[in-house]
């Protein structure tokens, strides 16, 4: 008997995640992955999340993972950071496997309407950019790495890392150890802003690089200058407030290459040149900030993401009641979309808040006392998919890691499954409901 049984597209999206996480925290519990016995299955499914969800917050220093247990984790990067359009590519391309209208409709959710119905050839540019930026990144890295005592899988792994915007690292001291390289800055730095971009502003540019098209499209565009407007305020803000600070003993080229770099990761890639405990109060709110707004919508980063940040600022500073519409550069903004903006960014800041909440009361249960100011930072990176951190991760309690664990999760798979339009069709409505008043 043939089973009716249709998995919704929300469902098939969190058991993709929740399956890889489940499957990567028992592996990387095998004695084969942890060079000192086994690693305890808390640490091993906070790890798991943590590079399915390619935030790079960490409990245990990935060198205390063996080769297989490092390979283990850059696998469950590049799974998470592709997530659903690497899954359907492989569901797709399966053998006698044909695209179906509900497959296509799916497909085209991670799309803008001109590709539509291009979807194969999407999902394979995407496989072939990823692998293309990558190896390019490995490339540039491996001769400076091999110089500096490194191997070639170290520089695939970092280069994997960057791109997926994960900031796992097999470096000693992560990227603190080339803080004064301008290669390593430049390199990383550009995987890492690559990788938040988008697959579809990446196609977008390139089809205006080789004169395919005249114009980049009004959603590429915004992309590009908000991710730019963000890369240079941060870094501007960050130089000014970190000069005698956290860049103190830094060298002048030094101190303008830190400030670049932290306003660049601090938007989901989690790499650090200078350790976020030494940033002033001022600094890491900064910080905060950055990570909370993230990278952009099709990406391998998180946040609630530019389109967002700039939607509602947009809103902010243009909207006349009188008009009761938004321009922006000719172009009409719907409602929808403002609306669709704020509900992200409510959501957001509810995730945030439940996890803030249960760090400050598990942690002086524990004994284990944070500020305020502490638990929001490792709440918004755990969000944000970002990793950076003060330094308390490796501490906190069982409680406070399931907590960082669910906002991980929630960052990255649950806000995107939430926009995911259900399947469902209401019924045709014959009327509309009174409309509602009410004073803001």
């Amino acid at each position: 008997m043939r089973s009716n049984i249709r998995l919704s597209k929300q469902t098939i999206f969190l058991l993709y995640f929740f399956s890889i996480i489940m499957l990567g925290s028992i592996l990387l519990t095998m004695p084969f992955a942890y060079r000192e016995g086994r690693i305890r299955y808390i640490d091993a499914l906070f790890t798991a999340t943590s590079a399915v969800c390619v935030t790079g917050l960490t409990v245990v220093d990935t060198l205390s993972f063996t080769r297989i247990g490092q390979t283990i984790i850059i696998i469950l990067i590049q799974l998470g950071g592709l997530g659903i359009i690497a899954f359907f590519t492989m569901y797709l391309f399966l053998p006698h496997r044909k695209i179906s209208v509900y497959t296509r409709g799916f497909a085209g959710d991670y799309t803008v309407p001109s590709f539509e119905y291009r979807t194969r050839n999407i999902i394979a540019q995407i496989i072939k950019w990823t692998a293309g930026i990558e190896v390019l990144g490995t490339l540039l890295l491996w001769p400076l790495f091999v110089r500096h005592g490194y191997s070639l899988f170290d520089a695939i792994f970092h280069a994997i890392s960057a791109f997926c915007n994960a900031g796992f690292s097999t470096l000693y001291t992560g990227m603190q150890f080339f803080r004064d390289n301008v290669l390593a800055n430049v390199v990383t730095m550009g995987l890492i802003v690559t990788g938040g971009l988008g697959f579809i502003v990446l196609q977008d540019v390139w089809q205006v690089v080789r004169k395919k098209k005249m114009h980049l499209t009004y959603h590429s565009s915004v992309v590009l200058r908000t991710t730019a407007g963000l890369i240079l305020g941060g870094a501007a803000l960050l130089y000014m407030l970190e000069y005698n600070h956290a860049f103190k003993e830094l060298s002048e080229g030094t101190k303008v290459m830190a400030s670049f770099f932290q306003s660049v990761t601090a938007r989901t890639a989690g790499f650090d040149t200078v350790p976020q405990a030494r940033f002033s109060s001022m600094g890491q709110f900064v910080t905060i900030i950055l990570m909370f707004i993230g990278a952009s919508p099709g990406s391998t980063g998180g946040g609630v993401k530019t389109t967002t940040f700039y939607l509602l600022l947009l809103a902010a500073l243009r909207y006349r009641e009188e008009r009761n519409v938004l321009v922006d550069r000719n172009r009409t903004i719907m409602p929808n979309s403002i609306i669709k903006a704020s509900a992200v960014v409510v959501r957001a800041l509810a995730i945030v808040l439940a996890a803030t909440t249960v760090l400050l009361i598990a942690e002086p249960a524990h004994g284990n006392p944070v500020n305020i100011e502490t638990a929001v930072f490792e709440s918004v990176s755990a969000f944000g998919t970002v990793g950076l951190s003060i330094g308390i991760t490796p501490h906190l309690s069982v409680a406070s890691k399931l907590a960082l664990i669910c906002t991980m999760f929630m960052g990255r798979v649950g806000l995107f499954a939430m926009a995911i339009p259900h399947a469902r069709h209401s019924p045709e409505r014959y009327a509309e409901s009174p409309k509602a008043d009410i004073l803001l």
